[in-house]
């Protein structure tokens, strides 16, 4: 009897390390490549950036910089209480986003979910940071939860004309989401300098990489793109800072639009706006924000404020909703960006997933979060 116990021991422990096999056998392949390594054209020309020093990619700005390699205890504790004000209170509305073909000579967006957003600017479509995964983790068995489906399967997408990365972190560069659209579309990607080298190992032809430093600029699809600055940081693993992060500058003959990625607020955005605005439409992360982290992401008021220094028209928030990375209520980043931008005057829109907005026909927000219930009770 006890050579049986045994054995059933031996085959559970078997199957539990082949189960943990399988499921993380896609982990190396997430965590992307080494730019450094991965030939010396890039790695000459990260070391020519006047962002790099001492083999890693840093913030020029003045201003100190908080960068975190573990969260504090006590964000670690605030993450197990009041969890249910971190999701939202009942299903959030998605809408089927339109087929017909794009403005040809005006401005739509479609917010498809945290920070994936196509722009249609001037019969030209843009999708910044698509992220189609259940979750934003180098494993699917793990990490934040989708709290809504995306509005359109990858294979319903239209044909766009560039993809747009901010930075290498998973709610913005999502594996399974390029290799999915390096198959079905012909696209070139636009990423900070050193992405390319995750974009390669992933399968994405190296003609159809275009990376950029800051303040370089690339002409795609007659679109002018410009790599401009953020105040953020990079990694996939335990290494920090070997790919570059950024915010890019979009324009047409007409219509301008600038993506801020991830970005804590900073005076350089008064510069951008000054090279590159005044833009239609700004897109601005709202979420995410903490006391433990204040300087790589935005507060909704700073994103107001920094929209006002980009000499912006108008204001469509993003990196929120979608995922709990933080430990805010779910809808606090909307409201509070709702009040700001009425204090101020600041025009903005706040569409359902999925749902169009033209800038020549602005629909006022109409507080459709606010609608989806009272907050969820613990354990429901």
């Amino acid at each position: 009897m006890a050579g049986f116990r045994t054995l059933r021991r031996v085959l559970t422990g078997g199957a539990v390390l082949s189960a943990a096999a399988w499921a993380l056998r896609g982990v190396p392949a997430e965590l992307g490549a080494r730019p450094l390594t991965s030939g010396p054209g890039r790695a000459d020309r990260m070391r020519r950036s006047p962002r790099f020093r001492d083999g890693v990619f840093f913030n020029p700005m003045p201003e100190p910089v908080t960068l975190m390699t573990a969260p504090p205890v006590g964000v670690l504790a605030e993450l197990f209480r009041d969890r249910h004000l971190r999701r939202p209170p009942g299903p959030v509305p998605v809408r089927v986003p339109p087929s017909d073909p794009p403005p040809a000579s005006g401005l739509r967006a479609i917010w498809y979910g945290h920070a994936s957003t196509l722009v249609e600017i001037e019969g030209r479509r843009v999708l910044f940071d698509p992220v189609w995964s259940r979750r934003p983790s180098p494993s699917q068995l793990v990490g934040p939860v989708r709290h809504h489906p995306v509005p359109v399967p990858l294979a319903g997408l239209p044909e766009v004309d560039a993809v747009v990365i901010s930075h290498d972190h998973y709610d913005h560069l999502d594996l399974a989401t390029v290799r999915a659209l390096t198959r079905a579309q012909e696209a070139p990607f636009l990423v900070p300098l050193g992405i390319g080298a995750h974009l390669e190992r992933w399968g994405v032809p190296a003609h159809r990489v275009v990376e950029l430093d800051w303040d370089e600029e690339a002409e795609v699809a007659g679109l002018r793109f410009t790599a401009t600055a953020a105040r953020h940081f990079s990694g996939r693993a335990f290494t920090r800072n070997d790919t570059l992060w950024g915010s890019w500058a979009v324009a047409g003959a007409a219509k301008r639009v600038f993506y801020a990625g991830d970005s804590g607020y900073f005076e350089g955005y008064k510069g951008i706006g000054a090279a590159h605005g005044p833009f239609d439409l700004t897109i601005m992360p709202i979420g995410a924000y903490s006391p433990s982290w204040p300087d790589v992401h935005m507060t909704p008021e700073e994103a107001v404020n920094a929209t006002l220094d980009l000499g912006g028209k108008l204001l469509l928030p993003v990196h929120w909703a979608t995922f709990t990375l933080a430990t805010h209520p779910w809808a606090e980043p909307v409201d509070r960006l709702w009040r700001e931008a009425k204090a101020r005057d600041v025009p903005i829109v706040v569409p359902r997933p999925g749902q169009a907005v033209d800038t020549a026909a602005v629909p006022a927000p109409d507080g459709w979060w606010e609608m989806l219930g009272a907050p969820r009770t613990v354990g429901t």
